[in-house]
């Protein structure tokens, strides 16, 4: 087992406790922005070292406060400011060196990811949440994939998860009109699969959480990357990849160690 230590960081905290790993995005005071803050290194740091590290199975994102994020600075923007100053070539180049590291660092995470949505998540928030693999919301949640409000794109990749996660005639009429949905219209698209009370969210988070941790290990980061796999690979080269994985979950000891737990059941 790799044990790795918890990497430092600056806008955000993190646990690790029963093999869930929780990220909480701690910028409050600006409603937990991606810009202008040091999350998306936090976010990067932390995605880089679940990988790394074996006792991690579950990664928990949310945020601290009202908002689970805001996305992208408004006042930067409207300043021509911080990442969103320069000409073309510098603001695409800040694009690709800032938040667009995000989307390429989770997709890259081995582990299931639940975005556990506490409140507002806005533009580039909204897409974060869409960057997980489950979003569990509390009632008090709202998203909006707002970008063309201000004259811009999503510029984080938010076009690419969206019509994923919803098909894309649901996912072009909201990003178009970029309005704000609540957190009951959002389950009936399939944004989030649940809507829970909000004193109730990380309660129920770490249900299912615990649930994703209770699995073999192993096994669950090679499932996580079949499931990320199969929806690009031709079936034939998908079922070799299948016959791979299954080749190195038979040789672990945790699958022989699942099956003598199954048997006892079935004795009893």
């Amino acid at each position: 087992m790799t044990t790795v230590p918890l990497p430092s960081l600056t806008d955000a905290r993190l646990t690790l406790e029963a093999r869930v790993a929780t990220l909480t995005l701690d910028r409050h005071d600006v409603r937990n922005a991606l810009t202008g803050t040091g999350l998306v290194d936090d976010i990067v740091a932390v995605a880089e070292w679940v990988n790394r590290c074996d006792e991690v199975s579950v990664l928990v994102i949310t945020g601290a406060g009202s908002a689970f994020s805001a996305g992208g600075n408004v006042k930067d923007m409207a300043q021509r400011g911080g990442d969103f100053a320069g000409d073309v070539a510098e603001v695409a180049e800040r694009y690709r060196r800032g938040i667009q590291r995000i989307p390429l660092a989770l997709q890259g995470v081995e582990v299931p990811i639940i975005a556990a949505v506490n409140g507002p998540a806005i533009g580039a928030g909204f897409d974060l949440a869409n960057m997980a693999d489950v979003r569990i919301a509390s009632d008090r949640a709202k998203f909006g994939e707002t970008f063309l409000n201000l004259g811009i794109i999503p510029g984080d990749g938010g076009a690419w998860f969206l019509q994923r996660l919803i098909g894309y005639q649901r996912a072009f009429e909201l990003t178009l009109s970029g309005r704000v949905v609540g957190a009951e219209e959002a389950r009936e698209y399939g944004i989030v699969l649940e809507v829970v009370e909000h004193d109730a969210l990380m309660s129920r988070v770490g249900e299912l959480a615990a649930q994703f941790a209770a699995q073999p290990p192993k096994a669950t980061r090679l499932t996580k990357r079949l499931m990320k796999q199969g929806s690009r690979m031709e079936l034939k080269d998908f079922l070799d990849l299948c016959a791979t994985f299954q080749g190195i979950c038979h040789n672990e000891p945790e699958h022989l160690d699942a099956v003598n737990r199954m048997l006892e059941k079935m004795a009893r």
